[in-house]
């Protein structure tokens, strides 16, 4: 929990450097836990499944320009609710940092709202941890992963 409250702070730092600075400045997407079920080098891939398709871009708070390459790693419980290797996929944004990832509608496991995992790493950036919670019936998310510069 600490370590969220200390990138939450650093991302607003970052913001309100770039904002006094005179850069443009996009406010950078908010870190959420990891969670116990992270494992790297997961097998490159956009489709995990079917059922909610999630899009965007990833750019750079500081100056909000895309991120080619930046890798996103994605990896979410299967409709039963349960971890498994087919629901865990890497891949690559685009030149533009656009992304298209689709994958099953994760089930739902005890204390938790149904949710999907990501992390998206490129060169120069802070690694970003957080996670989506689609709504029931919710078939499309888009959304941007705005990194911070080192």
């Amino acid at each position: 929990m600490a370590r969220v409250l200390a990138s939450a702070a650093l991302i607003l730092l970052a913001t309100l450097s770039a904002r006094v600075e005179g850069r443009p400045a996009c406010a950078p997407t908010p870190p959420d836990m990891l969670g116990p079920f992270y494992e790297p080098n997961a097998p490159e891939r956009s489709v995990t499944g079917r059922g909610i398709t999630i899009t965007g871009r990833v750019t750079t708070a500081k100056g909000c320009g895309p991120v080619p390459g930046a890798l996103i790693e994605w990896w979410s419980a299967n409709p039963r609710g349960d971890y498994d290797v087919e629901h865990r996929a890497a891949q690559r944004a685009d030149s533009a940092g656009r992304y298209r990832y689709e994958t099953d509608v994760p089930g739902r496991y005890p204390g938790r709202p149904v949710h999907v995992h990501v992390r998206v790493t490129a060169p120069g950036h802070r690694p970003l941890v957080t996670q989506l919670y689609p709504r029931p019936g919710q078939a499309a998310i888009e959304t941007d992963f705005v990194l911070v510069a080192d």
